[in-house]
This record gives structure tokens, C-alpha cells and sequence, in this order.
């Protein structure tokens, strides 16, 4: 993708503290991360014992409330898949994690596999027992009910390629749920260079509603239900805190979560949305 007009020059806040630009594609209303780490130099951004969805840990009380807002999350994106898919069939989650999600999804009957790039993470999941492939392409065609990605789009390289293997992947009546961070939302922009969902350069694109949209309508899927996730805007202004401030100020936090959700109301722009994607209907 060609550079498009420059739109914010924001830092790695976790883990490397380097500084990276953000291009905006105004036709697609997609941002993306430039420079983009190649695939052997990436993982360095990844080394770290603050990067949550790697770890289980409960070492501090943003990560006690984290684990505990997880856990109820968990179960509304079940009871979504399950009000989606009248049978349980096959699920495939893509950037599995710790594995949480597909050991819910296991122990309510779904025939689940994972993958996941991540090896200590990978670990922690195969102790609970989930599965996992190495890769994708070793998949059959037309494989899965149900393909989901929780945060994990917005860190793949070729976006294009990756949905063309999701639709390789998909079965005909097949459902794909997309979840990632929205830099329309109001927390985006209230933080700005400071917003915790940039995350750069482990996010290398950043998506509005109409990207998703676009980009999918590309490989003959359509977006036939888009759903707030109204718990990111408090964790994620909680990390835009400390980014800014230096220190986690609860109260702030919950204000400006607060806001987000309520302005979302009005204008459908949440902190994060959940993208329900079928096959289009000839």
C-alpha cells in the first residue's frame, strides 16, 4: 500500500519506546503503521511481560479486573456464536492466545483448533488442552462453521491475503466474527497519540467500520451485523492513562470510558466492534 496523507506520529509505549507514523488511506478510511516490522524483526516487539494476552498472570489489580472482565467476555462472544450458528460444529481461532476462548468454546460442545505464533502463549493453551495447527494452509477447504479472530486482524501483515484464506476456510453458511479497536471512536481521539489501541507497530493497521466493510466486500463476504465491545473503552483509556501520565488513574478512566460509550450511542463509533461476516448470497 502506497503512503497516503500522514495522520499521527505516535510511540511504541510497552515495550521498545521507538516512534512510527501513521498513514491514513482516506478513501478506504484505513490507517496503517509505517514502518512495518518485517516478519524476523516483529517479534521483538512482543518480548514482554506487560503484553496481557500472552500471559495469565494476576500480578496486579489491572490485571486481576482485567482477567475478571475477560471471563465475561468470554461467555457474551459464546452466547453470540451460539445465537449465529443454530448447531455446534467447528470453530477456528485464529490468534488463540492462552487458548481461553476455545477452552469455553470446547467445553460447550464446539469442535475447536486454534493457531497461534505466539510459543509461550501456545504453551499455556495446549496445558488446557486446546489444539492447535501450525499454520493455516494446512487446512482443508471449507472446513469451519465458525472463524474467529479477537484482536488479531489489525496484526497481520497482508490483510488481503489473510481474507482470501478465510474465505478458503469458511464453510458456504459459515460465520466469521472480526473484533478489532476503532480509531473513530471518541477515546481515540480524546487520547490521540496516547490511544493504547494504536499499539504500534504490533498493530499494523488500524480499522474503521467502513474498512472492514470495504475490504471484505472484496472477496465476496458481506458485513451483516456490526456489535459494540463497550468493555474496551474502559481498559483501553485505563493504558491511554498510563501513557500519557504516567500512572493508572481509575477515576479518569472510567470517566472517559464512560463518555465513549455514551457518545457511541449516537454515532455508532465504539472504542472496539465485533464484525459478523457471511458469505454474500448470489
Amino acid at each position: 500500500m502506497s503512503k497516503q496523507k500522514l495522520f499521527l506520529t505516535v510511540n511504541d509505549h510497552s515495550v521498545s519506546k521507538e516512534t512510527f507514523e501513521l498513514y491514513r488511506d482516506e478513501k478506504l478510511d484505513l490507517v496503517y503503521t509505517h514502518p512495518q516490522p518485517d516478519e524476523i524483526h516483529l517479534p521483538k516487539y512482543y518480548e514482554s511481560e506487560d503484553y496481557i494476552s500472552h500471559t495469565d498472570g494476576k500480578r496486579s489489580v489491572f490485571e486481576k479486573a482485567y482477567h475478571f472482565v475477560k471471563n465475561i467476555a468470554l461467555k457474551n462472544k459464546l452466547n453470540l456464536i451460539n445465537s449465529l450458528q443454530g448447531l455446534k460444529g467447528s470453530i477456528l481461532d485464529i490468534g488463540a492466545g492462552t487458548g481461553e476462548f476455545l477452552n469455553v468454546a470446547n467445553e460447550d460442545g464446539w469442535k475447536c483448533v486454534g493457531v497461534e505464533p505466539n510459543g509461550k502463549a501456545k504453551a499455556i493453551a495446549v496445558k488446557k488442552g486446546v489444539s492447535f495447527v501450525d499454520n493455516t494452509s494446512l487446512l482443508e477447504d471449507q472446513s469451519f462453521d465458525v472463524i474467529t479472530m479477537w484482536h488479531v486482524l489489525e496484526h497481520v501483515p497482508n490483510i488481503e491475503k489473510q481474507i482470501m484464506e478465510l474465505k478458503r476456510l469458511l464453510k458456504p453458511n459459515g460465520t466469521i466474527l472480526i473484533a478489532v479497536p476503532n480509531f473513530n471512536s471518541f477515546d481515540a481521539k480524546y487520547y490521540g497519540i496516547f490511544w493504547a489501541a494504536y499499539d504500534v507497530p504490533r498493530h499494523l493497521w488500524h480499522f474503521s467500520k467502513t474498512a472492514i466493510k470495504v475490504l471484505f466486500q472484496k472477496q465476496d463476504m458481506e458485513t451483516i451485523k456490526v456489535l459494540p465491545m463497550k468493555f474496551d473503552a474502559f481498559y483501553v483509556s485505563l493504558l491511554s492513562e498510563k501513557y500519557k501520565s504516567g500512572k493508572m488513574n481509575f477515576i479518569k478512566a472510567f470517566f472517559i470510558g464512560l463518555q465513549s460509550n455514551w457518545k457511541a450511542k449516537q454515532n455508532f463509533e465504539y472504542s472496539s466492534h465485533i464484525y459478523v461476516i457471511k458469505n454474500a448470497k448470489n
